[in-house]
């Protein structure tokens, strides 16, 4: 039984995250050889206080070039 993680900063929509677990599931059931009921799959939003990098907090430290709230960093 697959199972799939996205861990991401929030600000998808709920239309972006139908359209992934759609693609997701057909093309791992594709190259996975298994069926797609089997497939589940968890989208994790992370805020940017709670995720780090190489000892810094994205918040404080990292530029996001897709960052969905437009947010600069500080």
């Amino acid at each position: 039984m697959p199972f799939i993680r996205v861990d991401w900063f929030p600000g998808r929509t709920l239309e972006q995250k139908r359209e992934l677990a759609e693609v997701l599931t057909r093309e791992f059931s594709r190259i996975g050889d298994c069926k797609p009921e089997t497939i589940n799959f968890i989208f994790t939003e992370v805020d940017r206080e709670s995720w780090g990098r190489n000892g810094k907090l994205f918040c404080d430290a990292y530029e996001y070039e897709n960052d969905p709230t437009g947010e600069p960093d500080a």
